[in-house]
């Protein structure tokens, strides 16, 4: 995995070496109102990181791609994460703490990583996954070109009723 560089902001490959930085991260009680909840302790996010640093799923399918997003200051704002499949279909996801919400990192971040899947894992179509009510992440994706999924396609990545799927063919 690469590090990537954008706008003074660097997306370093995340490591068990992140757990103490991002469980501070990850303790924002904003950002549950759409996620499901905090990691449990810091060893268990440590452990967590451990497993992903593998960089594939366990039967080696997909590319399992993580970064964390570390700001001109170095203190760390939150993740951009990507999961690699066949024939260049990827999903991605991403999460913030609240204090760097409407700033532009998470979009200047997602756009990075997706330039990244696209040149590096041959990512063509992507796909995300949130809450249906999170008008911040469905603005963020529509900035990124991506748009509202077929019906078809809910049933086929296995999306919960209170969400939305949103895609985007990319073509670079």
């Amino acid at each position: 995995m690469n590090t990537l560089l954008v706008e003074g902001m660097t997306l370093e490959p995340q490591t068990s070496a992140h757990a103490d930085e991002m469980f501070a991260v990850l303790s924002d009680p904003a950002i549950y109102k759409y996620e499901n909840e905090p990691p449990a302790s810091v060893e268990w996010l440590r452990n967590r990181y451990r497993q992903l640093e593998t960089r594939r799923s366990p039967d080696g399918s997909q590319q399992w791609l993580n970064w964390v997003v570390r700001l001109p200051d170095s203190r760390l704002a939150g993740y951009v994460q990507a999961t690699v499949g066949a024939e260049g279909h990827c999903h991605i996801a991403y999460i913030f703490a609240s204090a760097f919400w409407g700033k532009g990192y998470a979009f200047e971040s997602v756009e990075a990583m997706i330039a990244e899947l696209a040149a590096s894992y041959g990512a063509r179509t992507l796909w995300a996954v949130f809450k249906e009510d999170n008008s911040r992440s469905y603005r963020l994706l529509e900035r990124l070109a991506f748009h509202p999924a077929a019906p078809a396609d809910y049933r086929r990545h296995g999306v919960e009723s209170d969400e939305m799927l949103m895609t985007r063919v990319s073509y670079l």
